[in-house]
């Protein structure tokens, strides 16, 4: 029987194996001290949800105030401009025509 391990041999190999179970439960024992429970998750997915939300409003009100904008410039500023350029260049032609 040269082959069967002695008994002291069989007990280091049980060391070894219950110290790489150790290792084994301490890695797994970090990676759930890492892992980010699920009201967490579920909490800050909801934080997100509403910030783009509120940022796409924002984005929606600004878009509306470009509009107002041109459409305040189109009123305000080019349409009495051409009212005032607008007879001016008919006096113009019609002065260049005599």
């Amino acid at each position: 029987m040269p082959d069967d391990p002695t008994l002291g041999e069989v007990v280091r190999r049980f060391e070894d194996r219950i110290a790489d179970l150790r290792e084994d439960i301490a890695v797994l024992g970090r990676r759930l001290d890492e892992k980010v429970d699920q009201r967490i998750y579920d909490l800050r997915h909801e934080t997100l949800a509403a910030r783009v939300t509120t940022l796409e409003t924002l984005r929606e009100k600004d878009a509306e105030k470009l509009v107002a904008t041109r459409r305040w410039l189109i009123g305000a500023v080019i349409v009495p401009l051409i009212g005032i350029m607008l007879p001016l260049i008919v006096l113009l032609v019609r002065g260049a025509g005599s």
